[in-house]
């Protein structure tokens, strides 16, 4: 009886023995994980770059960083983002600093603290000129170039039927990997709401027979202005020529109507030449915009300067001259058209 007790109590210490050891030893890796969480990874002065591609996980991460050396104990950081039901992570390229820890690793994942790059789209720009400058990011994916018009219109799958004037000009911030088509759809929301807005505060009585419109005469004002502080009375012009029937006579549209064959001026032959885009020849506005309006033109086109002129002649300055009558006009080109200036300018200085 004596050696039976005598086993179970020496079963017993063995028991107690085992539960205090592995109660040492996980108290010790206890300590060892919450000191890592706070250790910084393995990172030069300079800092490392690092990119999490689409799909990949937090595990795939953590053995890609300790298979590069930057971060320790790879499983761990996967276990401490179960448990704290951090898991989602955002994809992009992320900059991870000197000093950074693992918990600040995975704080930055799951915000989504990725590099931000920048573009910027000016008013005035063509659609052409907008791609060209999207082409010569290289951290955007490029899925609308070498496509053509049509191809490009049923990729977007935007509400419009025609590209041009509908991107709004900005600066635009995107991560790498980005598309272009995800930042003109962003361009043509903050246009189509900036179109809402001024359409919504117009004056009464314009002559135009929906927003697009607007949009249209807008971009003309934008390529006509030299100085900003014109653009309400160019605006006035072209107003008052569409109220009275005249053609528009806007040098800009017909250049755009020529396209590749603009070979920096105008001839008279291409004056004469019949195109949608010809406002010599057409009446009423052209059929799509010719560039992207900034906002102030798109307030112009919709509040137009009050007023009696029908004509206008760049001086040479950046300012232009109004004239009333077609003989005022006349003497306006010859004086600032005919004999230029050496330092004849199309914008101020």
């Amino acid at each position: 009886m004596f050696s039976k007790r005598k086993t179970i109590s020496n079963v017993f210490i063995a028991f107690i023995s085992l539960l205090i050891v592995a109660m040492l030893v996980m108290g010790g890796l206890w300590i060892s994980f919450q000191r890592w969480l706070v250790t910084p990874l393995i990172v030069p002065a300079e800092g490392y770059y690092y990119e999490l591609e689409n799909g990949k996980s937090i595990s795939y991460l953590a053995h890609d960083l300790a298979n590069k050396n930057v971060l320790e104990h790879p499983r761990w950081l996967g276990w401490y983002a179960r448990y704290q039901k951090n898991e989602k992570i955002h994809t992009g390229e992320y900059f991870l600093e000197q000093g950074i820890t693992p918990l600040q690793l995975l704080e930055k994942l799951n915000k989504g603290d990725v590099i931000l790059h920048q573009v910027m789209l000016l008013e005035g720009w063509t659609f052409k000129q907008i791609l060209f400058a999207l082409d010569e990011q290289a951290e955007l994916k490029h899925l609308l170039s070498n496509k053509t018009a049509a191809e490009q219109l049923a990729i977007l799958n935007l509400p419009i039927s025609s590209l041009e004037g509908w991107f709004y000009p900005d600066t635009y911030t995107f991560s790498k990997g980005a598309t272009d088509i995800e930042l003109l759809t962003q361009a043509y929301k903050t246009m189509r709401k900036t179109l809402d807005q001024a359409w919504a505060e117009k004056i009464p009585n314009l002559p135009y027979a929906n927003d697009y419109q607007a949009l249209i005469m807008a971009s003309i004002v934008e390529k006509e202005t030299g100085s900003a502080s014109e653009r309400e009375q160019i605006a006035g012009v072209f107003v008052r020529r569409l109220q009275v029937g005249m053609k528009l006579q806007t040098d800009p549209t017909v250049i755009y109507g020529m396209g590749d064959a603009f070979a920096g001026k105008i001839g008279k032959d291409d004056l004469l030449r019949p195109t949608p885009y010809n406002t010599y020849v057409i009446d009423g506005l052209p059929p799509t915009p010719i560039a992207t309006p900034s906002k102030a033109s798109l307030y112009a086109a919709l509040h137009p300067a009050e007023g009696d002129a029908l004509y206008f002649v760049a001086k040479g300055d950046g300012t232009s001259e109004f004239s009333k009558t077609l003989l005022d006009h006349q003497r306006a080109t010859e004086r600032y058209q005919l004999q230029r200036r050496s330092d004849y300018r199309s914008t101020p200085k």
